[in-house]
C-alpha cells in the first residue's frame, strides 16, 4: 500500500535533479540500501518544513533512526551544501545569469547603535 502523499513530497522532476547526487556504487561491496533514498529525503523534507521531532516522524515514512542517521551521513559528506549549490546554479542560468556570481554584498552591525535617546543625550552635551 502506497503511503499518503505530503506538500514536502519531491516531484519526479525535482527527483531527477537530486538523484545523480545520491549515486553509490557498490563496485567494492556493501549492502544495498533497505529504504529508497526519495523516501529519505521526503522524510528529511517533511521534518525540516514542519519542525517536528525526529521521533514524532509519521509512520508511513521510514523510521526515524534510519532517516537521522542518513541525514548525519549525507550531512557529512557535504551532500546537502552540493545540493544547493546546483540548484542555484540552475536558477542562475535559467535568469540568464553566469552559474556563478561575480560579486557580493555584505551588510552587517559590528558595532551597536545607541538605544532609544541616545541622540537627544548627545545633543544636549552639545548645547
Amino acid at each position: 500500500m502506497p503511503r499518503m502523499t505530503y506538500p514536502t513530497d519531491l516531484t519526479t522532476q525535482e527527483w531527477v535533479k537530486i538523484e545523480q547526487l545520491l549515486l553509490v556504487s557498490y563496485d567494492k561491496g556493501g549492502r544495498p540500501a533497505r529504504y529508497e533514498k526519495r523516501e529519505i529525503l521526503n522524510a528529511i523534507f517533511y521534518i525540516l518544513r514542519t519542525g517536528c521531532q525526529w521521533r514524532y516522524l509519521p509512520h508511513d515514512f521510514p523510521p526515524w533512526t534510519a532517516i537521522y542517521k542518513q541525514y548525519q551521513r549525507w550531512k557529512d559528506q557535504g551532500i546537502f551544501e552540493k545540493m544547493n549549490s546546483d540548484i542555484t546554479k540552475d536558477i542562475r542560468l535559467k535568469m540568464g545569469r553566469t552559474a556563478s556570481p561575480s560579486g557580493c554584498i555584505v551588510d552587517s552591525q559590528s558595532v551597536k547603535t545607541t538605544e532609544k535617546g541616545g541622540s537627544k543625550v548627545t545633543m544636549e552635551g552639545r548645547k
